[in-house]
């Protein structure tokens, strides 16, 4: 195995195993290399089974102006209550979006269990018609579009990479289409940073980890330096606000959704820390390991929610926990970090563990 090889996996497992193996300090990014995520996303699709692979029609593109209403529209600062006309009609007017999210990535999913190229065609088919439609790209936004655009970003970069860097090479011919396609991503990603770069410091909480998942997801597409950097100070930002207790005051501050906000901000941050450490930079040490720290707060809440109502001072909303793809964390946690026993067992109970928003069967990525 090749010395490098051996000090990313011992890197895993501390730093005293790191020198034991000869590997002079924890792992940084090496200047100029190219930008690779994590192994799972090498898997090669099997041999094509007989089934006919049809196609669906494409979603309609959006490229109207993304000015949606929020699901706690009306709720003070807190804004932990639900509005059910709201929510109605942000699904209304966003449901091409997630259409063509959780569509690429059923495509992928198909692909890469079935072998067959159809599959992975008409991915392609649906990204490149909005990607020639400029979709998502208005300048013309509000607080709820500009996370629409993120979350779509990463949603479809993330299946994407799989196709790119899958084993099969199912992208070989596609060389056209590939090209609009990085070209449309580059766009966005570029207005994504522009977009949270505009979110004052003190109020950059779990959106601006799912914006800095977007982009780097999209860095490794593009082969970015700059996004990548760009994906790392926010992830470095967010470490900084986890308190020596585990939790993230901006995420407190949701009062009764403080818990089911505190677990959707790890699936950001700990594929961020994931591809980090696939390109040879070990984040977990950022504010005496608050990752680890963060996650293990969660896992207390989510088998015990009266720690974050005694912490919050309300009880807790429970229903954003009740899916199991909420908690696909813990396959990249547990890639990361020795889990203990109970959270190993947990996390296996849950398996497969799946959300489009990080790359379709996160089990299949880091725990196959």
């Amino acid at each position: 195995m090749k010395p490098w090889l051996i000090c990313s996996r011992m890197a895993l497992t501390g730093l005293a195993l790191l020198l034991a193996a000869g590997c002079s300090k924890p792992l940084e990014r090496k200047a100029g290399a190219n930008l690779v995520p994590p192994s799972g996303f090498y898997l090669a699709a099997p041999s094509p089974k007989d089934e006919v692979a049809a196609c669906p029609e494409a979603p309609a593109p959006y490229s109207g102006d993304l000015l949606f209403p929020s699901k706690y529209e009306g709720s003070d600062s807190a804004r932990d209550k639900l509005n059910p006309q709201a929510a109605a009609r942000y699904r209304r007017l966003t449901g091409e979006v997630r259409t063509l999210e959780s569509g690429v990535s059923k495509l992928v999913g198909k692909y890469l269990e079935d072998g067959r190229q159809e599959y992975a065609d008409c991915a392609l088919t649906w990204l490149s018609t909005w990607a020639e439609a400029d979709a998502l790209l208005s300048r013309t936004y509000n607080h709820t579009g500009k996370s629409v655009r993120k979350w779509a970003l990463g949603s479809l970069s993330a299946a994407y990479l799989r196709l790119q860097f899958a084993g099969s090479k199912p992208l070989r011919g596609h060389e056209a289409e590939t090209r609009a396609i990085e070209q449309w991503f580059a766009r966005l990603a570029d207005q994504v940073v522009h977009d949270w770069n505009e979110q004052p410091r003190e109020r950059r909480n779990n959106h601006q980890y799912w914006a800095a998942w977007a982009v780097m997801s999209s860095a490794v597409v593009l082969d970015r330096q700059d996004l990548f950097d760009w994906a790392v100070e926010q992830y470095r930002h967010g470490m900084e606000q986890v308190d020596a207790e585990g939790y993230l005051p901006l995420e407190l501050s949701r009062q009764t959704r403080a818990l089911a906000y505190h677990n959707y901000s790890l699936g950001p941050l700990m594929m961020i820390a994931a591809f980090a450490e696939a390109n040879g930079l070990d984040l977990r040490g950022d504010n005496d390991g608050a990752l680890q720290r963060l996650a293990q707060r969660v896992e207390g809440g989510v088998h015990n929610p009266r720690f974050f109502e005694a912490r919050s001072g309300y009880p807790q909303e429970l229903e954003d926990l009740q899916e199991d793809g909420k908690f696909a964390w813990l396959e990249p946690y547990c890639a990361l970090y020795r889990c203990s026993a109970e959270t190993d067992a947990w996390r296996r109970s849950l398996e497969p563990l799946e959300t489009y928003r990080l790359g379709g069967d996160i089990t299949q990525l880091f725990n196959p």
